[in-house]
């Protein structure tokens, strides 16, 4: 009784108040709400209120004729405005799917914030209603009238549908298609046509979406489709980004990344309010063996987890990797003395996004005249620390050397090289396997699981080593730190072991951990063994100068027992100090020991 003479009450105050706003100003009647939810009571409708106005602010409610109460966001000055709030709310999961943007119409009087004045965009003529003087101990209770539910639109015919959908022009058609194509419906070419590709693309969004499958969007389901793929792309920001310094142009999700610095090669995009999104834009001068060192140099960033597709052609490359903590894409290109491409990096979360983000990206990819400023180094390969630049880099537990020893990359290298590795990789970009072994020799033989074809690779030599001929040794001194190896230059002392083991060369050679495996060569450029170093012994220490190498027939006799082809150098062949500087070069790699 006491709720009713309350409510009784009230909406004789509001009715006073209604009479004094009936001559609202024009812009007010152009005044829209986002019109949230509908409520049968006023105490519920009002508790509602409150709350939905604690989570998103300028919320109003008001009574409606057939006596439930209408909850909005509002006003908004204009019925964009109200549309672009209501995809943005509902892009944001902030409101349910079939809130709408109303007028004003039906909205009889305010009752939320309570202070607020009776609204009536419509206005119409209304008239007190004298009531009668109460008497002691009765009220009057009024009857409520009876619950009216405004009808739904009804929806257009099968007929009306089509009719409406060739009165399109060619880029609302387009439109379409993009649509359907970014939630995953349609696969095909945007040529704005609707065949059967598109038209099965529609009954599976309608099919999707709980509407009848006829193949054809009514106007309502072309604005919802359309509305979706908008209120998605504000979500990500998808904007062109144009580069001068870089020389590239791209769409990017700067919604989720920001520009944080140039520094060659790279252009990074930092991660927006947590967003798990970073890129980089690729650009640098140089070469197509610039591109080719940047594509295994890559592979050692943490940015690209091992597991994923190495793909290599001779002008371009593409890197994927993923992991349960991170995903990327990395794809560049070599072309008129330039290299330029583009990396994505993004959290598991984010995967269903950036499967739309990707092809967006990959699409609107251009490049144009200009480039980052070359890095300092060798012009035949990246620079490792100007590569990086900040980025952090996956190291393997130890390094040591290898070298070629066929035309399809087969290496032989120490065999404590390899031992209790979880992961072998040769030049750190490709992954290989230990196809045979001897651990009295010490020696291994790594076949790289996609076959290579390298520039150069060894010609044994098929006769004894003469003592104190001059040797070269190349190898890795400093283990992944250069990318390229290092000559050390020695003397053969002895063709035996100390203990007159007689597969073993003695040296006189100032040698480091990282040379370790690398090839011996002698003064014609035949490799003459294979760098051992000092054997284990807890009781002696042997001058640093003193190291020792598989002979090159023990080397040819193991490969052949095993079914390995292997080559040797004519007598009649003299490889020169300068080719041989080159030819070690190509010839010698980093083996590395991963866990």
């Amino acid at each position: 009784m006491g709720l009713e003479t309350g409510r009784m009450a009230y909406w004789a105050a509001s009715l006073t108040v209604m009479v004094s706003v009936m001559g609202m100003s024009a812009s007010a009647q152009d005044q829209r709400w986002v019109q949230i939810e509908a409520q049968r009571e006023l105490d519920v409708a009002l508790e509602r209120a409150a709350q939905i106005d604690q989570q998103l602010g300028n919320v109003s409610g008001f009574r409606l004729p057939s006596d439930w109460y209408a909850i909005s966001v509002g006003p908004f000055d204009s019925e964009v405005d109200a549309f672009n709030v209501r995809r943005q709310l509902r892009a944001e999961g902030a409101i349910p799917a079939d809130a709408f943007v109303s007028n004003g119409s039906d909205y009889v009087e305010q009752i939320f914030p309570t202070s607020g004045a009776m609204i009536n965009p419509a206005p119409q003529i209304l008239e007190e209603t004298p009531q009668p003087a109460p008497q002691e101990e009765q009220l009057t209770i009024l009857e409520p009238e009876p619950e009216l539910v405004p009808e739904p639109e009804p929806e257009e015919t099968l007929r009306e549908a089509q009719a409406a959908e060739r009165a399109l022009d060619r880029d609302a058609r387009a439109e379409i298609q993009v649509s359907l194509q970014w939630f995953g419906f349609y696969d095909l070419g945007i040529d704005a046509a609707f065949g059967p590709g598109t038209r099965r693309a529609m009954t599976a969004w309608q099919e999707d979406r709980g509407y009848e499958p006829t193949g054809v969007l009514t106007t309502r389901q072309r604005s919802e489709l359309l509305e979706g793929y908008q209120s998605e792309l504000a979500v990500l920001g998808m904007e062109t980004w144009r580069d001068e310094e870089a020389g590239v142009s791209i769409e990017l999700p700067l919604a989720m990344v920001s520009f944080d610095r140039r520094e060659t090669p790279f252009v990074h995009f930092e991660e927006r309010d947590d967003s798990g999104v970073q890129v980089l834009l690729i650009s640098q001068s140089g070469t197509q063996a610039t591109l080719f060192g940047l594509y295994e140099i890559m592979q050692t960033l943490e940015i690209v987890p091992l597991e994923g597709m190495r793909e290599r052609q001779q002008n371009s490359f593409v890197l994927t990797g993923q992991s349960d903590e991170l995903r990327s894409h990395s794809f560049a290109q070599y072309r008129n003395g330039e290299i330029k491409g583009f990396t994505l990096i993004w959290t598991p979360e984010r995967d269903e996004q950036m499967a739309r983000v990707l092809p967006m990206m990959e699409s609107s990819f251009e490049t144009f005249s200009g480039s980052l400023p070359a890095s300092a180094g060798q012009p035949s390969t990246v620079q490792r620390t100007a590569l990086l630049s900040g980025l952090s880099v996956r190291r393997p537990e130890f390094s040591r050397s290898g070298f070629y020893i066929d035309a399809t990359g087969t290496v032989l290298t120490s065999a404590s090289a390899v031992a209790n590795c979880g992961r072998i990789t040769i030049d750190e970009a490709y992954n290989a396997r230990v196809v045979a072994r001897d651990e009295d020799l010490g020696i291994a033989v790594l076949r790289p699981e996609t076959p290579l074809v390298p520039m150069a690779f060894a010609q044994f030599q098929d006769r004894e080593a003469l003592l104190g001929s001059e040797v070269t040794i190349s190898g890795f001194s400093f283990e992944d730190v250069m990318a390229r190896p290092v000559l050390t230059f020695g003397r053969v002392e002895a063709t035996q072991g100390l203990n007159g083991e007689a597969d073993t060369l003695r040296l006189s050679a100032e040698i480091r951990q990282g040379d370790l495996g690398g090839p011996v060569f002698g003064t014609n450029g035949a490799v003459i063994g294979m760098l051992q170093g000092q054997p284990q012994d807890s009781a002696r220490q042997l001058p640093s100068d003193v190291n020792f190498a598989v002979n090159a027939a023990v080397i040819q006799e193991f490969l052949s027992a095993s079914n390995i082809s292997s080559g040797t150098l004519r007598d009649d062949v003299i490889v020169g100090p300068e080719m041989l500087t080159r030819m070690a070069g190509d010839l010698t790699v980093l083996v590395s020991c991963w866990n």
